[in-house]
């Protein structure tokens, strides 16, 4: 069965640092784009990072443009995990933050849970 497990969210003031982890189960990791997404209240779902790799070309890895330069993802895959290094936190990163997995030639998304990060003000 396809599991993807989230942690390290919680309440940090801004300008504070969390990393989010997600460990992953029952598909081939490595050969799989994953990524975060998020959520907050009333907003769409967005699309935080992404890594994956095409060919030679490895780990491959896209930010919203909300996050550049504070946020980085990175992933293990041999302890099947991908992180999302947060700094920098702001208010508005408030949200729940979702790790997704695409298999190869699969048009759907396997998710986590979700973890809920909170960013006083």
């Amino acid at each position: 069965q396809v599991q993807l497990v989230e942690s390290g969210g919680g309440l940090v003031q801004p300008g504070g640092s969390l990393k989010l982890s997600c460990t992953a189960s029952g598909f081939t990791f490595s050969s799989s784009a994953i990524g975060w997404y998020r959520q907050a209240p009333g907003k769409e779902r967005e699309l935080v990072a992404t890594i994956f790799s095409i060919g030679n070309m490895r780990n491959i890895t896209r930010y919203a443009d909300a996050v550049k330069g504070r946020f980085t993802i990175s992933r293990d895959n041999a302890k099947n995990t991908v992180y999302l290094q947060m700094n920098s936190l702001k208010p508005e990163d408030t949200a729940v933050y979702l790790c997704y997995a695409k298999q190869p030639f699969s048009y759907t998304y396997d998710w986590g849970q979700g973890t809920q990060v909170t960013v006083s003000s």
